[in-house]
């Protein structure tokens, strides 16, 4: 290749100026080999692109209108971000021609230019430049994409008048853009019509009526089908997954002769949509009983299920499957393992993920900040929201959330408070529903439950069930029962079949030795049928992840576990642990209480894993309601008597128990 230190782009005059003389290769250089440079060199870097730029102007290669479109197409890859640049080239293409077009019209879908495709067809069209049929099927899909109705019909009319509408890649294309604008009657028409509908189309229409959650249609036209690819069977399972039916998507998913990487995924992934954790890493087990290498976006679902179930093992697992694939490491997949070790409760291994990051993205910062606020790690979020700033990434509104979660764990008042108001002065941000919630539960948190109420009156939205929610569970902390009425029926109103609304105003109630209230609570619930939430807890040993329910005998060690159990309790009272009625179910007697409360499901987790691992492990557990204050009590003392610690993870933060004491210092 000629070497030149050119870095900026010396354009010709534009095309209706070019001579004639301009129109004559002067290079010794083929077309073939400019092509070739053109599509090998050019997209390792945009100076390499630049440099050929300014031998191919020079050697009066430009006017060939391969070489041109293809220089625009190297210009628009989407790695470059540079679409004005292709834009600035394609300007200056003398007369450009169909594949010039073509090229411009897919840079601009790949840069996330809908509309701009659309209007460059217009400008083609205008310039008597006949589209073919590589034009469409891209601008097709710039319409459904721009969601552009109107445009997109006259294409699909263009198509018509073109002769095009018999060919499948233009077909499929139609179809999921009318799909996608939820035009089913019209995608149907254009499967049904005259030319031969290939099994992409089927797939295509299969995959639309379930996104419009036309279930019976979208069975119809699979049982239809004559010949089915693993296509047709991943749209199925993928779609009734999404559409909540993951038991029908489970038995159309084992029915496969032949499963490829998407068949994995769509099942794991329609599992964990429909919050079936464990269910998803079974799945991932047998795929790798199977040998099927995961691909990287395969890893991100199963390291988020990992999370939900605290499946450590699993996790780290995956980790040391990435670092034999370190290609695989993005942004997005070192965000999923930096949320796995934080939801599992290491932090450490988070941090350490999180430090040797190449590619961080704000996601991949929020990860962390949420992470270490659920931790109560305040100060470590604090810093890192500042250093976020220092490395140039601009907080979002997730951000926010985390930082004022942190000061609100923390009881951090001051900088709360002052991270709310320079969310708009400073960072041009909005606070939103979420980001006042945070600030009523650090404010009620902190006992400033008049602050709190005042801050909900003040807000420049309606109040939402999160933000109530909030100022009462500051009111059973603080045991102000007055308050607790006035917001309790508030949310019993606003949530008339959220039961965990109800056990906490029945809490303050009896906090307060309100018995014929908490009775009335307990009618009403009845009155409207509100069913109550089971606590269950789940401890991962080796690779297995374990449940446990209150009053449910299913598990196969449960004869040992209550005998362990009730030597447990014994110890612990020794040391002084009475248990804590008051939060008890509130229609039994006291003696049954104290049975009910020792079996709540995060002891019966822990007493499980104190018989199943060695003295000094780590016991963790995840729990799906708030932990409530007996259990934290006892779990207190059980990591004394028994040495160990202790991490369960509740629905509201993490609590490390160590030596007797829990890192929330009682403030949860």
């Amino acid at each position: 290749m000629q070497t030149t230190t050119t870095t900026t782009i010396n354009l010709p005059h534009h095309h209706h100026h070019l001579s004639p003389t301009q129109n004559k290769p002067t290079s010794k250089l083929s077309q073939k080999t400019v092509l070739g440079l053109l599509n090998t060199t050019c997209f390792t870097s945009l100076q390499n692109l630049k440099q050929l730029h300014a031998v191919i102007l020079r050697s009066g290669h430009f006017q060939d209108h391969y070489i041109s479109g293809t220089l625009v197409k190297c210009y628009a890859n989407h790695r470059f971000s540079n679409l004005d640049l292709a834009f600035k080239v394609f300007d200056h293409v003398p007369n450009p021609n169909v594949f010039v077009y073509n090229i411009i019209i897919k840079g601009c879908l790949d840069n996330n230019k809908p509309f701009k495709a659309t209007s460059c067809y217009y400008e083609m069209v205008s310039a008597n430049s006949r589209p073919n049929k590589f034009t469409y099927p891209t601008l097709l899909k710039a319409c459904g994409i721009a969601e552009a109705t109107k445009e997109g019909v006259q294409v699909h009319a263009h198509v018509i008048k073109q002769g095009l509408s018999g060919d499948g890649h233009i077909r499929s294309s139609g179809i999921q853009m009318y799909a996608t604008f939820g035009h089913m009657v019209e995608a149907r028409r254009m499967l049904d019509e005259d030319g031969e509908s290939d099994v992409i189309c089927f797939n295509v229409m299969i995959d639309g009526y379930l996104k419009c959650g036309d279930v019976d249609s979208a069975k119809e036209l699979f049982e239809k089908m004559e010949d089915r690819s693993i296509g047709s069977w991943n749209a199925m399972v993928s779609g009734l997954a999404k559409c909540g039916m993951v038991k029908e998507a489970r038995e159309l998913f084992d029915d496969m002769s032949e499963k490829d990487e998407i068949s994995w995924s769509a099942m794991i992934d329609g599992y964990i949509k429909g919050g079936y954790y464990k269910e998803a890493l079974e799945v991932f087990n047998v795929m790798q009983r199977e040998e099927i290498r995961p691909r990287k976006f395969v890893l991100s679902s199963v390291l988020a299920a990992c999370a939900n179930v605290g499946a450590l093992d699993q996790g780290r697992w995956i980790h040391a499957y990435v670092k034999k694939n370190p290609d695989f490491l993005d942004a997005v997949l070192g965000t999923a393992l930096v949320d796995m070790y934080m939801k599992c409760g290491r932090f450490d291994m988070a941090w350490d993920v999180f430090e040797t990051l190449k590619e961080k993205e704000v996601f991949t910062w929020n990860a962390m900040i949420c992470g270490l606020a659920m931790h109560g790690r305040a100060e470590d979020a604090i810093e890192l929201f500042f250093k976020m700033q220092r490395e140039k990434f601009r907080p979002n509104r997730i951000t926010f959330v985390g930082i004022l979660n942190a000061c609100a764990h923390k009881g951090l008042v001051d900088e709360g408070l002052k991270i709310l108001e320079s969310m708009e002065k400073v960072y041009d941000i909005e606070p939103e529903m979420e980001h006042y919630g945070c600030v009523v539960d650090l404010l009620g948190k902190a006992g400033l439950l008049a602050e709190a109420e005042e801050l909900i009156f003040s807000m420049p939205m309606e109040p939402n069930a999160a933000v109530w929610g909030a100022l009462l569970g500051a009111c059973r902390i603080h045991g102000n029962s007055e308050l607790g009425e006035r917001v309790g029926k508030i949310l019993t109103q606003l949530e008339p079949q959220n039961s965990g609304r109800y056990a906490l105003l029945s809490n303050i109630y009896a906090k307060a030795g309100r018995w014929d209230d908490v009775a009335n609570v307990r009618k009403l619930m009845k009155e409207r049928g509100v069913k109550t939430i089971p606590g269950t807890s789940m401890i991962d040993l080796n690779g297995v992840v374990h449940e446990f329910k209150m009053g449910d005998g299913s598990h196969p060690d449960m004869k040992e576990v209550y005998l362990m159990l009730k030597n447990m309790i014994e110890r612990i009272e020794t040391e002084g642990y009475l248990p804590n009625t008051s939060q008890a179910c509130f229609d039994i007697e006291e003696e049954e209480k104290e049975t009910a409360l020792r079996h709540h499901s995060e002891k019966l987790a822990i007493t499980f894993g104190l018989i199943n691992t060695k003295p000094g492990t780590t016991i963790r557990i995840v729990k799906n309601l708030r932990m409530c204050e007996d259990c934290h009590s006892a779990v207190k003392l059980i990591s004394q008597v028994y040495n160990r610690e202790i991490i369960v993870r509740d629905r509201a933060r993490y609590h490390h128990f160590s030596n007797g004491s829990c890192s929330c210092k009682n403030f949860w």
